[in-house]
């Protein structure tokens, strides 16, 4: 069953309204947040002013047990799985950046904060975007949590305006609206994208049960969660005052 939202005290906006006339840049915690969270905002802004999308880890960590795949395929998988979604959305591969990051391990001590935030505020500045989107803090997953931490200070530290985009938040948190107030909420219609999203979602063959088959616990997208996305409006976050 599909979660009921409701956006009593959200604000529809356009694509041109979030991006400001500018380039976007996407933060991704994982290839496929990128699809599922902005994939409509992104299929806009590839049409008008640009977007980058920043892929944190590897993902590598959704089979950990296959025998079939290294982690070095998986991730590479991953990262050919990205390119084809960002294809659908409108953009190329000089659109991708990939940090790298061990999936599941952003949360790590030695985590270089300050630094990454300081990649991400210079491809804001050579971009020119002034708005940076990254997954809420509210998804309960250390790697969406550590994205938004770090989103936050690049944010601070170019001058720019920060989104959040919840992803497993709208499955997971019933209560996620409120534990984000007082936020702003913004709705943006994406019925004129949805087949351009949809596609690029699928293009994470990997993560809907296809391709890799010898992990019996690796990770699957529920058809229903995909579907939520799909067919519901995409909603972002804006601190008050920032």
């Amino acid at each position: 069953m599909i979660p009921s939202e409701h956006y009593c005290n959200s604000r529809e906006i356009t694509a041109a309204e979030l991006a400001g006339q500018r380039a976007i840049v996407v933060l991704a915690p994982h290839p496929d947040d990128e699809a599922l969270g902005c994939g409509g905002l992104l299929v806009h802004a590839f049409a008008s002013t640009g977007a980058h999308v920043v892929q944190m880890t590897d993902g590598a960590a959704s089979h950990p047990r296959s025998t079939q795949w290294s982690s070095e395929q998986r991730a590479a998988l991953r990262a050919y799985e990205l390119l084809g979604s960002v294809r659908e959305l409108g953009g190329s591969e000089k659109d991708i950046t990939s940090l790298g990051l061990p999936d599941g391990g952003m949360t790590s001590q030695a985590l270089p904060v300050l630094s990454l935030a300081q990649d991400i505020a210079c491809i804001m500045s050579r971009l020119g975007a002034r708005t940076l989107l990254a997954t809420a803090p509210t998804d309960p997953h250390c790697d969406h949590q550590a994205t938004a931490d770090i989103a936050r200070l690049a944010a601070r530290l170019s001058g720019t305006r920060l989104l959040y985009y919840p992803v497993w938040s709208r499955w997971k948190v019933p209560d996620f609206r409120q534990r984000l107030a007082p936020m702003q909420e913004y709705r943006l219609d994406t019925s004129s994208v949805r087949r351009s999203k949809a596609r690029a979602i699928a293009a994470h063959r990997s993560q809907h049960g296809e391709i890799i088959s010898d992990d019996p616990d690796g990770f699957k997208l529920d058809p229903a969660f995909v579907r939520m996305f799909v067919e519901s409006d995409e909603i972002f976050f804006e601190e008050l005052g920032a």
